[in-house]
């Protein structure tokens, strides 16, 4: 489902190249995780994926589905089924939490060639999402993330996952913030996602996180590039033995 080749990318305003030959493949119904110390380019990877213009590509290729990326929006992401939940959600001030869901929920069904969803199904899908997640329904008719603890952000991010149903899930950092209730909750949230024809891309500092979301391959990330992948087991290496001696072994 996910394909990237030697991808080279760096930060548009002052030339920093922090993706540095990237490969990595991820196939449909698998869910991979991405491990890496601080300043590897887990975040920018993710951002890179899903069209924030701050970065530009200057070498390799994104795959989706087969098809190249680079030139789509992030809309036509969006469109075509990719979804970040990002480490920090934006608080967007005078807009509705549920007016939010509706417009974004529709607008892919337009994108779909369907008609838009009738405020009792829309209610209905919503009410049903939000009880699986322990959310307050009124929590929804607050402005979109404003005055939201941080698990109530994280709350919300998968809430729209699994309202919009995206194809490639790309989390990033969704443990950062949680306490333990918060985390379970989330993470069933992110388990419940789980299907044949959906790949998600978990990007954590910590095997906590795996701890709930058992991932399938576990890639590590160090100075934009991948140096070494495994199954869940690498994750418990990497939390009991540090990052040194992957790095080591990849010098």
């Amino acid at each position: 489902m996910l394909e990237i080749k030697n991808l080279h990318a760096r930060i548009v305003d002052d030339g920093t190249e922090i993706i540095r030959g990237l490969d990595l493949t991820v196939k449909a119904g698998e869910v991979a995780a991405i491990m890496g110390p601080n300043g590897s380019g887990k975040s920018t990877l993710s951002y890179i994926l899903a069209g924030r213009e701050d970065y530009e590509v200057t070498e390799g290729d994104i795959l989706y589905n087969g098809q190249s990326i680079l030139e789509m929006d992030p809309a036509e992401r969006a469109t075509a089924g990719i979804f970040l939940a990002f480490q920090y959600p934006m608080e967007i001030p005078g807009v509705a939490t549920m007016e939010f869901l509706k417009v974004a929920m529709n607008e892919q069904r337009k994108a779909r060639g369907e008609e838009p969803l009738k405020v009792p199904e829309f209610l209905k899908r919503v009410k049903e999402a939000a009880a699986s997640l322990s959310m307050d329904i009124n929590m929804l008719k607050r402005p979109l993330n404003v005055g939201f603890s941080g698990g109530e952000k994280k709350r919300a991010e998968i809430l729209q996952m699994k309202l919009l149903e995206p194809k490639l899930c790309v989390l990033d950092e969704t443990d950062s913030g949680l306490d333990i209730d918060a985390l379970k909750i989330v993470s069933e949230g992110v388990n419940a996602l789980r299907s044949p024809d959906r790949a998600i891309v978990v990007i954590t500092h910590y095997q906590r996180l795996l701890e709930h979301i058992v991932p399938d391959s576990v890639h590590v990330l160090y100075k934009g590039q991948v140096i070494k992948s495994g199954d869940k087991s690498l994750a418990f290496d990497l939390e009991a033995n540090g990052y040194a001696g992957v790095i080591g072994e990849a010098a």
